[in-house]
């Protein structure tokens, strides 16, 4: 089964959205109010699969701000994708 179309991932994501008041954590560095759309995985599924439901490992961003940190063709975490990843490492157990 897709892990994203799963109980456990459509429970989690709610959570995180709410935790985060439904607006976009990235925006938010910059003073705007932006709704929050998606949950995404700081270390990506990939990288680390039991970081997956990890709190610390997700955060409720806007479709633009994810559209940032990833590359749409190779997938690859981008630079903006990158920094996210160093400013939370201390919160992160890789």
């Amino acid at each position: 089964m897709n892990f994203y179309k799963s109980n456990r991932w459509k429970r989690k994501r709610e959570l995180i959205l709410k935790r985060d008041n439904y607006r976009c954590k990235e925006c938010s560095r910059y003073g705007k109010t932006t709704e929050a759309v998606t949950v995404h995985h700081i270390v990506p599924v990939r990288e680390n699969e039991s970081l997956r439901l990890d709190n610390n490992n997700l955060i409720s961003i806007c479709n633009a701000c994810h559209n940032k940190m990833h590359d749409r063709l190779t997938n690859e975490l981008t630079a903006a994708g990158l920094d996210l990843q160093k400013r939370n490492l201390g919160k992160i157990k890789k």
